[in-house]
């Protein structure tokens, strides 16, 4: 089996994106099999090679506006012991203050995933793995979407879609000893890890009960059960997440889980391992012991919470529904720490959107 060509976007450069590309392409976890292609500014991996003291080199290569020959001059440049580099982005775009929201910077990361996109649609690339971007740098350069999952639906004209957050197994194991559970012990099956895919995403918590009906509801629990399988889960066990506090109480506080989120288990149940709803509290638990392999959850923060303190640097960001791979670290741009060698970027959660990448990757060949 050959290598995976991987797409990496180097997303905002004014945030941590290009140090913790650097710190990923340099560590000795970056996966054997992958041969990476970085879309971005080659002059800011550069500066970001030098902040963290890196001896890599970078050299831009020309291609076929449809990726042909793509493949050759990657992995020539590869072999030679260098990182190839793509750059669609503007002159301007080097001079993009640190840590600053801005238009060249937020214009620099669509043009990246577009490109990006535009190889992975050509099959000139496996995979595409991207860097964060800042929404407001974003909307300030005139491309108003909520960030990268909308962006990449469009581009790929699907409208089911979703956010998935996937906590690897080794990121459970520390927590099971916490909660004094192994889930063999409890005789539980999950080896999977966890994944949780979200009914509403970038969206107010008030708009939240009228944007959900059965028929979104029962579109994630499809995409989060073809995740599964597509991983080779056998199991493929779902536990859909109530919206209201102990699951409603029957209509005392809520009625939302009678009226949409049980007709749309249910709709799914003949065909599907899920069951629910359930209160939220006592479901992430359960799964984290090994009870549930995907979570369905109403909104942002329902899912993003606890993923997010279990294994902040563990987690990945895959979208669901699109006709390519698309994997990301959870972890936002963090202007806060930008290009500051005072206050150095852990390139762990890149480090597992590049594995998760390649290995999907390799599981579609």
């Amino acid at each position: 089996m050959g290598s995976t060509l991987l797409a990496i976007t180097i997303g905002d450069v004014a945030g941590i994106g290009p140090e913790v590309i650097v710190r990923a392409l340099d560590s000795a976890e970056f996966p054997r099999g992958a041969v990476p292609l970085v879309i971005g500014s080659l002059p800011v991996l550069q500066r970001a090679a030098a902040l963290v003291g890196s001896p890599l080199l970078f050299r831009r290569i020309e291609m076929a506006a449809d990726g042909t020959g793509l493949r050759g001059r990657v992995s020539d440049v590869w072999s030679a012991g260098e990182i190839p580099v793509c750059d669609p982005c503007g002159p301007d775009v080097a001079e993009a203050p640190a840590g600053v929201i801005s238009a060249a910077a937020g214009d620099a990361a669509y043009r990246c995933l577009i490109h990006a996109v535009e190889l992975a649609q050509a099959r000139a690339v496996d995979a595409i793995v991207t860097a964060p971007l800042n929404k407001e740098s974003l909307h300030l350069a005139g491309h108003h979407y909520p960030g990268h999952t909308e962006i990449l639906a469009e581009r790929c004209g699907v409208a089911e879609f979703a956010m998935m957050l996937h906590l690897p197994e080794p990121a459970l194991t520390p927590v099971r000893r916490l909660l004094g559970r192994d889930s063999a012990e409890a005789g539980l099956a999950g080896t999977d890890g966890v994944s949780i895919v979200h009914v509403t995403l970038h969206t107010s918590v008030a708009s939240v009960p009228g944007l959900l009906t059965t028929e979104a509801v029962t579109e994630k629990i499809r995409l989060m059960d073809q995740f599964l399988s597509s991983a080779g889960n056998v199991r493929r066990a779902i536990g859909v997440c109530a919206l209201n506090p102990h699951g409603g109480e029957h209509g005392l506080f809520g009625n939302e889980e009678q009226l949409v989120i049980e007709p749309a288990v249910a709709h799914c149940h003949s065909e599907m391992n899920v069951s629910g709803p359930f209160p939220v509290d006592t479901l992430i638990r359960r799964a984290v012991l090994g009870e549930f392999d995907g979570v369905v959850a109403m909104y942002h923060d329902q899912g993003h919470i606890p993923i997010k303190l279990i294994g902040f640097d563990a987690a990945v960001n895959i979208t669901l529904g699109l006709p390519l791979i698309r994997t990301s670290p959870t972890h936002g741009t963090a202007f806060d720490r930008a290009w500051r060698a005072d206050r150095p970027a852990t390139a762990a959660g890149m480090l597992e959107a590049i594995r998760m990448a390649e290995k999907m990757a390799r599981r579609q060949t």
